[in-house]
């Protein structure tokens, strides 16, 4: 099992290659800043390519949409819901 700050890193860089936002850098995105509207700006498309992404990656699915839109609400989130579904 990797670390929770490694996991951070590897998501921020699979944020950004996914999603292609060529002027964004990890450090530009924080830990626990919004991913959607006000923060980094995703919106609903970003979701679902990030969620594929995702899914490919660390082999795992968003089966609940309430607990789906719980987990992607920042990069605290979406490592702790990563990390909670590779121990189940």
């Amino acid at each position: 099992m990797q670390s929770i700050e490694l996991l951070k890193q590897e998501l921020k860089k699979l944020i950004i290659t996914s999603l292609n936002l060529q002027n964004t850098t990890e450090e530009d995105i924080k830990d626990n800043e919004p991913l959607f509207r006000e923060g980094l700006g995703l919106d609903s498309i970003d979701a679902l390519e990030l969620a594929v992404a995702l899914e490919k990656k660390y082999n795992i699915k968003f089966d609940d949409e309430k607990i789906a839109r719980q987990s992607f609400q920042s990069i605290d989130t979406l490592s702790s819901f990563i990390q909670n579904k590779n121990q189940a």
